[in-house]
């Protein structure tokens, strides 16, 4: 069975051969610059303290970290945005394994920095059965330790390619976030989390399956130890 950063690779190399040298180049540098600026190493990472939020669904409604938490822990993935064709790949990923990851007790998640039409669009398109929420400014992902700022260069690429991030990121054109993935439990602690500068990787859903595993059997555990 292909795994998802498998997909993921052979899609970039594909996709490599359809996109000038200049503009190559331009990507290529971006990525390694943030990488290089060690951003993803001090993003939040498991054992810290979830920071609460309160997003716009895609229909309109709100979603809080304690709604999502209600009945057991969270799978919170962040994601660049509709328009990264990266992005559609790991949230069809997540789709196929959604009933696996409600099995376990949890609830799936999805974050961009677009505003809720552009949510319900994707929804839509890839008939997605969780949440997706909008974290308009990125104001979310800044808390997480995120959100970052493209380059002129990069920007100015992708206004080239016709992304409109003006429009689809509500006025907040330049700001993305680095794909990361978190499971909360329901005492809003980071129990596993995955962060990477580089947007053509993404957690691997049977990596999340498994650290569910791990955390459902750790709260078995506990529960059945003693009391003092």
């Amino acid at each position: 069975m292909t795994t998802l950063n498998a997909e993921l690779r052979a899609f970039f190399e594909a996709r490599q051969q359809q996109i000038p040298p200049d503009i190559r180049e331009i990507m290529r540098k971006a990525g390694q610059d943030l990488q290089t600026a060690g951003q993803a190493d001090r993003a939040l990472s498991a054992g810290a303290q979830a920071p609460r939020f309160d997003l716009l669904s895609a229909t309109g409604g709100h979603v809080t970290l304690s709604d999502l938490l209600s009945r057991g822990p969270a799978v919170l993935t962040f994601y660049r945005g509709a328009w990264c064709p990266y992005c559609n790949i790991a949230l069809r990923a997540l789709q196929q394994h959604h009933s696996d990851i409600a099995e376990r007790g949890a609830r799936l998640v999805a974050v961009s920095p677009q505003i809720p039409d552009e949510s319900l669009t994707l929804t839509e398109k890839h008939s997605l059965a969780f949440e997706i929420l909008s974290d308009v400014g990125s104001h979310t992902a800044k808390q997480y330790g995120l959100a970052f700022d493209l380059p002129d260069d990069l920007a100015g690429v992708y206004d080239k390619l016709g992304f409109d991030l003006q429009r689809v990121n509500g006025g907040h054109a330049r700001t993305l976030p680095m794909p990361a993935t978190y499971i909360i439990d329901q005492r809003e602690i980071i129990r596993w989390s995955f962060v990477n500068a580089d947007y053509t990787t993404r957690a691997e859903p049977a990596d999340i399956l498994a650290a569910l595993d791990d955390l459902n059997m750790s709260s078995a555990v506990s529960a059945k130890e003693p009391g003092p």
